[in-house]
């Protein structure tokens, strides 16, 4: 059972019509290349692992046999996407820092 402030809220979301929503006005401000390159991963491993973090967030059930479909709240969405966001910030930080080691032990190994 939903009650109407639930609707109200669900209703601004699904419509289309975003107030007070400082990211979401942040984010259309950007232009497309800034969101793009911030967007794409640098590696398939990046990418394959924001998969498989987001699939377990959401169910794994494959889309070839199921007709799958994901019901929330605005609040539980913006919640998934914050945790999406965190998880990206940290493998991308993640896979900076390997990028430098290795670059490090490069240059470590052509000094002997």
């Amino acid at each position: 059972m939903t009650n109407q402030s639930d609707k109200n809220t669900n209703s601004g979301f699904m419509g289309g019509a975003v107030r007070d929503n400082s990211l979401m006005q942040y984010v259309q401000s950007m232009e497309p290349e800034t969101i793009a390159q911030l967007s794409r991963p640098v590696s398939g491993d990046v990418r394959q692992a924001m998969e498989h973090n987001i699939i377990g967030m959401l169910g794994g059930l494959p889309s070839d046999a199921f007709d799958v479909s994901v019901t929330t709240s605005r609040e539980n969405l913006g919640r998934l996407l914050a945790s999406a966001m965190m998880g990206g910030y940290f493998l991308k930080g993640a896979e900076q820092r390997l990028a430098m080691e290795m670059s490090i032990l490069d240059d470590l190994e052509a000094d002997l």
